[in-house]
């Protein structure tokens, strides 16, 4: 799990944006984002692309929490209820996993739990080891 948060750690967009890799485990990883006013769209809410990021990103770290390299081939997301501040926390559960395929519900909530977005992502689990894909 160390190599995987220390590769996740590089992803230069997730750190502009504020998020962070709060748990991570098989199958499950949380991360959190503080709203800033740069996350806020022209309506004055959390930008969507904002949420999707914060979704993905803890899609992404469990779906290669098995230690091998997981890519994403398709997601979509629901936005439930719209925020304007706090914190947001998104929570990645594995649904299905297979040899090739695998399932992740994601739920973003806010400070008080209400469910601002649903993202399911479905990712194809390459042959290749994690720690062979994050060697130099």
């Amino acid at each position: 799990m160390d190599t995987l948060k220390e590769f996740l750690h590089r992803d230069a967009f997730v750190e502009h944006c504020g998020i962070e890799l709060v748990s991570l485990a098989p199958g499950h990883a949380v991360t959190r984002m503080q709203v800033k006013p740069w996350h806020l769209n022209a309506v004055g809410i959390v930008q969507g692309g904002a949420i999707f990021t914060l979704a993905d990103y803890a899609f992404a770290a469990a779906s290669n929490s098995h230690g091998t390299v997981a890519v994403g081939i398709n997601v979509s997301i629901t936005y439930m209820k719209s925020t304007d501040s706090g914190t947001l926390a998104a929570e990645a559960q594995e649904v299905a996993l297979n040899p090739k395929l695998a399932s992740y519900t994601v739920n973003v909530t806010d400070d008080s739990r209400s469910l601002i977005a649903v993202f399911q992502g479905l990712v194809y689990r390459k042959q290749q080891a994690f720690a062979a894909a994050v060697s130099p």
